[in-house]
């Protein structure tokens, strides 16, 4: 889990029935411009500048100015699902370390995507209020992925990989707590924190997932 992470270049606008789909474009500068300037610097106006369309142009993809930044959340969830769903594959196979670490590895990448974003949603309450609503109407979210963690480590205790003391849900949450923890301070202090991550990780997963019994 080294510092240099590839850029999420977005693909360029598409070809839709002999005309441009400036739909990717308008996502991917929407993005740049809430880790740049900030929540209350992502207006229509700016985006449509940044993009070089009108603002009408960006009603012809997204409703209004919510739906487009529901959109850019939502755009970042398959960094963290897609991992998760190759964990539950994983169950006993390899070793319970190395497939964590891989797993950690995709939420801290999604975490330190969308932590800039997330953070400036506290400052609109209605935005936070439909993003809470959207993603408990498509059951994502850290409850779904700590769900899945809390899945992995059960499966692999029931082979014997991991101690059978361990409270899987508890390991879950911890893991994914850490992730988030790691991304909001690098974010915070605008450098990585000590120890590199893939050691941060490696000692994280192996404190919760080894515990001490009752």
């Amino acid at each position: 889990m080294e510092n240099k992470r590839p850029k999420h270049a977005r693909p360029k606008a598409r070809q839709q029935s002999g005309k441009i789909n400036r739909r990717d474009q308008i996502l991917s500068a929407t993005e740049e411009i809430l880790r740049s300037q900030g929540l209350s610097g992502a207006t229509t106006r700016r985006i449509a500048e940044t993009v070089g369309c009108s603002e009408g142009a960006l009603y012809v993809h997204f409703k209004g100015r919510v739906e487009l930044l529901l959109a850019v959340l939502e755009e970042s969830l398959p960094d963290m699902l897609e991992p998760l769903h190759a964990l539950a594959d994983a169950v006993g196979k390899s070793t319970p370390q190395k497939n964590l670490e891989k797993a950690l590895d995709g939420i801290f990448l999604f975490h330190r995507r969308v932590t800039p974003m997330i953070a400036g949603l506290f400052a609109e309450p209605a935005l936070l209020a439909r993003y809470r609503k959207s993603l408990t109407r498509s059951a994502k979210g850290p409850r779904r992925a700590i769900s899945n963690l809390t899945d992995y480590i059960r499966r692999e205790q029931g082979l014997g990989r991991i101690p059978s003391h361990v409270d899987a849900g508890l390991a879950a949450t911890l893991l994914m707590s850490a992730s988030f923890f790691r991304a909001f301070t690098e974010q915070f202090f605008g450098k990585p924190a000590g120890p590199s991550e893939r050691l941060f990780f490696r000692q994280v997963i192996a404190a919760v997932t080894s515990g001490t019994p009752r």
